[in-house]
């Protein structure tokens, strides 16, 4: 597909494309001013011959104002500087036979460029890939990269998709990161977010406004994919990761948040069906995940390849929260859904979502979700912490410094041998208590809003924890999320080894027969013991029995197959054990 949007050289020009509807006149800012052509449907063009990659340019509106280009492949300067031409085929691959990896094989670390490391940089992060290779892990998530406003952020602020932030390097940087992850067996996620722009830096309201409808996200204004423009600089932007970056995959932030147009196919499947065509282009693996709370089990299908509509698969939040409320207690918000929490984390692991239409309080008294049961376990993507769930509490605490030990290592025994797909996140793998506090890098009245905003959400915090909340604002709560590489206490290296069992088990026995298998069944007891069964793609039955409190139980009943991981003294189970069986 040749792309929409953008600045693209060729042999001896570079074509400029701009679709302004809402401007009079447009023109191009280089050395000196050219003026662009208008053609139809609000679409403004310019080709200057002579110009090479790495020229810096912005669109001058109506005499009035100075943009940059919505579809930059990058800005030296941050958002509000100029844009830069990239010739993306420039590049020199060194892993030019790289088609990806089976979905199966999946095991997922969710990472933050600027945090991940002390330097915060792509070209650091390689570093550590060899790690992430020896603990078993076999997909490295980035966490969003689109640029956005200031040099400290998640990443879903973003305002100008195309262009991977410059905090964090160049994008010969990214793309190397990716090729060294390729050259060790690695396949790479990004994070992407299409159901909002940041609040600063987006221009596109001033030129395009019909981008946006009078609808809103809890983030901001809702964008418009009934147009055919804005579909397509969408989808246009997930190809140019998948191709320009070569990622193997996507995540798509916050789904359930994109407008669709009710009895029409949506942009989430003109993006999976144009991702489609492309693997089979390739002869690439390509994987899409959506991040959905509506639980739209429709929209799934991890047995779909290449994508032709359908989403490999989903986070399972709900998986988290039914964890999270048996190891904790709390039951604040969202929680507040999960009451029951083991017999809740049965029906997860028997058929995939917890909410499948059943009313939930937290999200308005209305039901929430579709039957998932039918779906193949491997279309879920399971996980005991991640951003969100860390960085939204007031102090971004992560879960050792609220549950045991032995609690968690129960908890990582049952989700990293599980036949849906695991992710960790970044540090999680040897138990790191670094916090993970929500931060930005925005000024003046927009930071003060921010503050503003925190102060409310969290008001209980402010009054419990006082300063010792951290300031989203400040430099040093960035810093304090930063990974400590280097001083791993003989605790952390007991963690990271039971990980790397767990995950060398998962490789052997649960990876090759995750192709075809099917839900089976699973049941908890009031006494904490709790067992599970699902039908592998071999034929062979994987059996699991827990004990999922702190006391011993018994579990002779559930002795059937071959012991893989764990084990008991005779008929008893100990407090928080786990035993996964194969056969019987």
């Amino acid at each position: 597909m040749r792309p929409s949007f953008g600045a693209r050289p060729t042999k001896d020009s570079v074509s400029f494309r701009l679709w302004a509807p809402g401007a009079r006149r447009v023109d191009l800012l280089l050395d000196r001013m050219h003026a662009m052509q208008r053609r139809q449907d609000g679409w403004y063009v310019a080709d200057i011959s002579g110009l090479t990659a790495g020229s810096a340019y912005k669109f001058r509106i109506d005499d009035e104002i100075d943009v940059p280009d919505p579809a930059s492949a990058f800005q030296p300067e941050d958002v509000f500087g100029p844009s830069e031409v990239v010739d993306h085929d420039a590049f020199t691959w060194r892993a030019r036979d790289w088609r990806g990896r089976p979905w199966e094989e999946t095991v997922l670390i969710e990472t933050h460029v600027g945090t991940f490391t002390a330097e915060g940089t792509y070209r650091a992060m390689i570093a550590r890939l060899d790690h992430l290779v020896a603990t078993g892990i076999t997909a490295l998530e980035l966490m969003p990269l689109a640029d956005f406003a200031g040099r400290r952020g998640w990443g879903y602020d973003g305002v100008l998709w195309y262009a991977p932030d410059s905090a964090y390097g160049r994008p010969e940087d990214l793309k190397t990161l990716i090729d060294e992850a390729h050259l060790r067996g690695l396949v790479v996620f990004l994070d992407v977010v299409y159901n909002h722009f940041g609040p600063e830096g987006n221009y596109l309201g001033r030129y395009a406004p019909t981008f946006f409808t009078d609808a809103h996200t809890p983030w901001g204004s809702a964008i418009d994919y009934r147009l055919p423009q804005v579909r397509a600089f969408a989808v246009e932007n997930a190809l140019s990761w998948l191709t320009d970056y070569r990622f193997d995959g996507l995540r798509l932030d916050a789904a359930n948040h994109i407008m669709a147009i009710p009895g029409e196919q949506s942009m989430l499947q003109d993006l999976s069906v144009a991702t489609g065509e492309l693997a089979k282009a390739t002869g690439r693996h390509i994987h899409l995940v959506l991040e959905n709370g509506d639980n739209r089990a429709s929209l799934l299908d991890a047995a779909q390849d290449p994508p032709n509509g359908k989403y490999r698969a989903q986070w399972n939040d709900d998986y988290h929260h039914v964890w999270h409320v048996m190891l904790t207690g709390e039951l604040a918000g969202y929680y507040a859904d999960y009451q029951t929490p083991r017999m809740d984390l049965a029906r997860a692991l028997a058929s995939g979502f917890v909410y499948q239409g059943e009313i939930s309080e937290f999200w308005g008294k209305k039901p929430r979700g579709e039957p998932s049961g039918e779906l193949p376990p491997a279309t879920f993507v399971n996980f005991l912490q991640n951003h969100d769930q860390i960085g939204n509490r007031p102090l971004g605490d992560r879960l050792e410094s609220l549950a045991s030990p032995q609690q968690i290592e129960a908890a990582l025994a049952v989700t990293l041998l599980a036949p849906m797909i695991p992710m960790l996140f970044m540090g999680e793998e040897w138990g790191s208590t670094a916090p993970f506090p929500f931060f930005c890098d925005f000024q003046g009245g927009l930071a003060d809003a921010v503050r503003k905003g925190r102060r409310q959400e969290y008001a209980w915090a402010y009054e419990k924890y006082g300063d010792e909340v951290p300031d989203p604002l400040d430099p040093a709560t960035l810093k304090s999320a930063v990974l400590d590489w280097t001083g791993r206490t003989p605790e952390q290296e007991a963690r990271l080894a039971l990980v790397r069992d767990l995950l060398a088990l998962r490789r052997k026995e649960i990876a090759p027969r995750l192709k075809g298998a099917i839900f089976g069944d699973a049941e908890a007891a009031d006494s904490g013991l709790l067992t599970a069964h699902w039908r592998m793609g071999d034929g062979t039955m994987l059996r699991l029995a827990a004990n999922l409190s702190d006391r011993e139980i018994a579990h002779s009943s559930n002795n059937a197959g071959t012991p893989i991981w764990g084990g008991a003294a005779g008929d008893r189970l100990p407090p928080w054990s786990v035993v996964w069986r194969l056969g019987g």
